[in-house]
């Protein structure tokens, strides 16, 4: 799959408005494209809960590269639907203008899938980075800690540098489950500027 040169627009109040979903794609290449969507802009998926792991095809083997988003939830978005696994990613030279979050990372509970080897450098954005194991899930940090089984996501092998923010609300957010923390993650030149928060994390 080559996306080269793809401009999309959609209304900034459109709900689940995503500018593009790449679902369960093998050797995809996105590059220099323009986005502004009202939901998620750049977006991977390989299936959702029992069904996506059932099917069990990953997302992988994907550049994006050289992208812009003016508005967006998130710039670029692994999740949450997820359940295939994702992996093999190489996100670089993307600027996330006006979207409430840069980089999104979202599972939860039920969903399973592995994200994994996921590099993402040379990135300009206007606000933060997320991985959040709790998203629109119906369980909480706190709750009783379940077991692992194939209903449990994992996010690990996930390498960020050369990233610049302006003012975000937090620099940070990594939420992991108890049962399966996120494993592996490397920040590494990362400048945030005009953030309230620094890295909030919970694991």
């Amino acid at each position: 799959l080559i996306l080269n040169d793809v401009k999309v627009f959609n209304p900034w109040y459109s709900q689940n408005g995503d500018a593009l979903d790449v679902e369960s794609c093998k050797n995809v290449l996105i590059a220099n494209c323009f986005f502004d969507a009202g939901d998620d802009a750049i977006c991977l998926k390989s299936g959702k809960d029992e069904d996506g792991r059932r099917r069990g095809e990953p997302c992988e083997n994907v550049i994006v590269r050289n992208n812009t988003v003016l508005h967006g939830h998130g710039g670029f978005v692994i999740g949450s639907e997820m359940s295939g696994g994702v992996k093999n990613v190489y996100v670089s030279e993307c600027s996330f203008i006006g979207t409430d979050v840069g980089l999104r990372f979202k599972s939860a509970r039920g969903r399973g899938g592995v994200v994994e080897n996921i590099y993402i450098n040379n990135i300009n954005m206007i606000d933060t980075l997320i991985a959040d194991l709790y998203y629109a899930a119906k369980s909480a940090p706190g709750e009783p800690v379940p077991s692992v089984s194939e209903e449990t996501p994992a996010f690990r092998n996930i390498y960020i540098s050369d990233v610049f923010c302006r003012g975000a609300g937090r620099a940070a957010y990594l939420n992991g489950l108890p049962e399966m923390p996120i494993e592996n993650i490397s920040i590494k030149n990362m400048v945030v500027t005009g953030a309230k928060e620094g890295i909030v994390v919970n694991q």
